[in-house]
């Protein structure tokens, strides 16, 4: 039987790259992102079994027909992948307007529980029950980059998020995990090649990877069998000074 997934942010980036990888192993895959333009030229640059459906995730009305639209397609969900996300300019926190905070809130955070809230509607009630959910957490869910309270904030609670999510789909046949990825090589770290803020205050340029090495590690983690779970995994450019004091 043909597994089924739903891919936010599909569009461009890590989640086009996770779609290229999901596809590559077999699934079927829904594309969901704001621009159906996007969506349906990726869907067709990458082919395969494709369904596109755009949607406001911070939107619950949105979400609710999103995953009604998916199910009427293909007839079941197995995998949910949160990867859509907003990232905030470098701004102090006494500078921060409050709808930048907003923002970063409503995408990053809220349209990852809307999310989560329609999958385990769904992987509860189909049969056989259950499937698998996978966060993109970034590696801000464990290491602040300075004056990036937003993000970092949203990603945190990514974890919070992942952590309660694999715990009430026990009963359930629910696997929950998450994916902290640090520089990967897309349109959201393109201002990194002139220089990164440092938190000894100094600019420094870091080093990428590619997008792809982050969907096959998010295909990989896809096709645990449900008995299995990777609960948190972090794919990082090996030369990016995550690791050692600032």
């Amino acid at each position: 039987m043909t597994s089924i997934a739903l891919v936010t942010g599909a569009g461009t980036g890590v989640g086009k790259a996770i779609t290229k990888s999901l596809l590559a192993r077999g699934f079927a895959v829904a594309l969901t992102g704001r621009r159906r333009e996007i969506l349906e030229e990726t869907a067709r640059a990458l082919g395969g079994n494709t369904f596109v459906c755009p949607a406001d995730i911070s939107a619950a009305p949105d979400v609710a027909t999103l995953f009604n639209a998916v199910v009427r397609c293909f007839g079941r969900l197995d995998l949910l992948v949160n990867n859509a996300g907003v990232s905030i300019p470098s701004i102090p926190i006494d500078e921060l307007d409050v709808e930048l905070w907003n923002q970063a809130v409503g995408t990053n955070l809220t349209g990852a529980f809307l999310c989560t809230r329609e999958a385990f509607r769904q992987m509860k009630r189909q049969d056989p029950q259950g499937g698998r959910i996978i966060n993109n957490g970034s590696v801000s869910a464990t290491t602040p980059r300075p004056h990036s309270v937003p993000y970092t904030a949203t990603k945190h609670a990514i974890t919070g998020l992942t952590k309660s999510s694999a715990l009430d789909g026990r009963p359930f046949n629910i696997a929950c995990g998450q994916i902290d990825i640090g520089n990967a090589g897309t349109a959201m770290t393109r201002e990194m090649a002139r220089g990164v803020l440092q938190a000894n205050g100094s600019l420094a340029l870091e080093p990428t990877i590619d997008p792809e090495l982050v969907g096959e590690a998010v295909a990989n983690m896809a096709v645990l069998p449900l008995e299995a779970n990777i609960l948190t995994m972090t794919i990082m450019a090996t030369k990016m000074p995550l690791v050692g004091r600032g």
